[in-house]
Parts: structure tokens; sequence; C-alpha cells
């Protein structure tokens, strides 16, 4: 296919199982490349990953989910649970971080795009976060992005040995496609577009 046809056919998959084709091995090295091969601002290259299988994948949905435990009413909780379990019956998970060091050091060495480089940071972890999903899409892997930072970032910091400096941005989880995502609608060109000659 087309690289048009890959993004097309690259879509948030919810219904994931923990069975894909290719191996973790495979899969690491997949995510490895889509990352390392992503264009950042000044050849910054301060896109980071953590990248969680199996009992780890699941050990991460529960912290997430006992975190929210706290903070979600009791009588709405039931809702939340069932998401973080959807989540871990998937194959794995990576967790999407940039090296706010880097961010620092450009700030310092390009004092006049100071303000700059954190908003071109968040561009580099979109980009490398987009890369991934679409070159897993491709192999037929499934896989949605979610938000859950800073929920449990200080515990899974701890738990997976994460740098100081490294903040997550991003959870892409992944899997074997056990339904099809839902029709996608588009708004209008009109509404979004403007070409001039």
């Amino acid at each position: 296919m087309s690289f048009i046809q890959e993004i097309e056919t690259r879509r948030s998959i919810y219904a994931l199982g923990n069975t894909t084709e290719l191996s973790n091995a495979e899969l690491e090295a997949l995510i490895k490349k889509a990352i390392r091969l992503s264009p950042s601002a000044f050849n910054s290259q301060s896109s980071r990953a953590v990248v969680l299988f199996d009992t780890s994948h699941v050990k991460f949905w529960e912290i997430v989910k006992e975190t929210l435990r706290k903070m979600v009413p009791e009588d709405k909780f039931e809702s939340t649970a069932t998401r973080m379990d959807s989540f871990a019956a998937g194959k794995g998970t990576v967790l999407f971080y940039e090296d706010q060091d880097i961010v620092k050091s450009l700030q310092e060495q390009f004092a006049i795009y100071a303000d700059n480089f954190p908003v071109w940071s968040e561009h580099s972890t979109a980009i490398a976060q987009f890369a991934v999903w679409t070159a897993l899409s491709e192999q037929k892997v499934g896989a949605s992005l979610q938000h859950y930072n800073p929920v449990a970032d200080e515990e899974v910091a701890k738990v997976f040995d994460v740098p100081a400096s490294w903040k997550l941005r991003a959870q892409l989880v992944f899997g074997s496609i056990e339904a099809s995502a839902q029709e996608k609608e588009f708004m209008t060109d009109e509404d979004r577009f403007k070409t001039f000659a």
C-alpha cells in the first residue's frame, strides 16, 4: 500500500487481544526503528520510549487502575476499571517520553528559540507516536493512543526505572485486532482547509 493508504488504514482499535503474528523481539525492533526514523527539531532526538510486553504491560495498567481508584468516585469506578482491563488485555504498551534534559540543553544553546523548544518537543513525540502507530497498523497490529499521564507517572517511573528527566507524554496500547474500528467521520474540507495560488 502507499503511505496515504497506510495512514488511512491506521485507526483506533479498542478491542485488543494479546496474540500477534510478530514476536516481542520483532515488535520491539519495529517500534525502535519507527522512533529512530522520526524527525525532530534540530535533530534533537528527544523522544524516548519504554516498551512493555505481557506481564510488564499488565502491571502498567494495574498501576494506572489502582491510582485511578483513589481518584474516581466509587460509584463510577466500575466503568474505569473495565476500560483499564480492556487495555491490559492487549499485548503491550509503548510509553512515550520526552527527555527534558535535551530540551533544556537546546534552550541554553539557542536562547533565541528557548520558548519554542518545549513546543517542538511535543511535535517530536507526536510524530514518533504516529510513526509507531502506523508501523504497527501496517503489520496488522491494532492500537489506540491513551493519555493517563501524569496520573501514575511517579510510580511508573519507580517500577520501570525511568530517568527523572523523562516526561511521560502518551501511552500506545497494542495487540491483536479482536474487533474492527468504528466508521470515522470527517469534517468538511471547507471548514478545515484554505488554499491559495
